[in-house]
């Protein structure tokens, strides 16, 4: 494979946190597996609320990690043309929050679904603050056999690190299931860390940060998905 993939990460970068780092690094490690090139570009969210060219040029997007976001909006508007456009789209941690907030609004009728980030006291949470923060820790999940998760990761099981506060609240894990965003890994207590829309190229969610256990000679199973999907 000689092509080089455009990739557009969308999120505020911030280099002196370590997730963001670890992205390009991950997709840099993925390419070089896959025998492609690969030109990243981070997307700053505020002009996307009013200037998609970029998300429309990438052949893939990644929604990173680093919530809240100095825009939802344009967060939701790239994510909204990711799944929709059958962009392959991962997204990883507040990304992942954000790609349930967008699937609840624009594909299950929720147009006031809310992040207890930006508004925690909104009556329509679909992302709520968690009973015990997740940073810092890495922890065991469960992949759904038959999932698009467990045959990238040619597994059912696996260890993984997160950052997050904040995770799918439990009350809405049912309706967005139902609706068609499945949720296909979960943690020891049954939690929801994976969510995927069957279907799609490539459009899957985690609440970890698989990008923190990427290196050269192994880079991370999921980001080797995301940029095979687009070649």
């Amino acid at each position: 494979m000689n092509r080089s993939l455009n990739v557009a990460v969308v999120g505020d970068y911030d280099k002196t946190f370590a997730p963001h780092v670890a992205t390009d690094d991950a997709l840099r490690h993925a390419a070089a597996y896959l025998g492609a090139g690969v030109e990243i570009r981070w997307l700053a969210t505020e002009p996307l609320e009013a200037d998609l060219s970029e998300v429309r040029a990438a052949d893939v997007l990644w929604c990173a990690p680093g919530s809240p976001y100095r825009s939802m909006a344009g967060a939701l508007a790239a994510l909204r043309h990711g799944r929709e456009q059958g962009v392959p789209t991962l997204g990883t941690c507040g990304g992942c929050q954000h790609m349930v907030i967008e699937y609840a609004r624009h594909v299950l009728g929720f147009e006031d679904a809310q992040h207890a980030e930006y508004d925690p006291y909104a009556s329509s949470l679909f992302v709520s603050e968690l009973t015990c923060s997740l940073a810092g820790k890495t922890m065991p999940v469960a992949l759904t056999p038959g999932s698009r998760a467990a045959a990238l990761y040619g597994q059912t099981e696996t260890e993984e690190q997160y950052y997050c506060n904040f995770g799918i609240d439990p009350a809405r894990r049912q309706t967005l299931h139902d609706g068609g965003l499945l949720v296909t890994g979960v943690d020891a207590d049954g939690e929801a860390r994976v969510l995927e829309v069957p279907g799609h190229p490539y459009y899957l969610a985690t609440l970890y940060v698989p990008q923190a256990r990427s290196s050269p000679g192994s880079p991370h199973p999921l980001v080797i998905g995301l940029l095979r999907a687009a070649l």
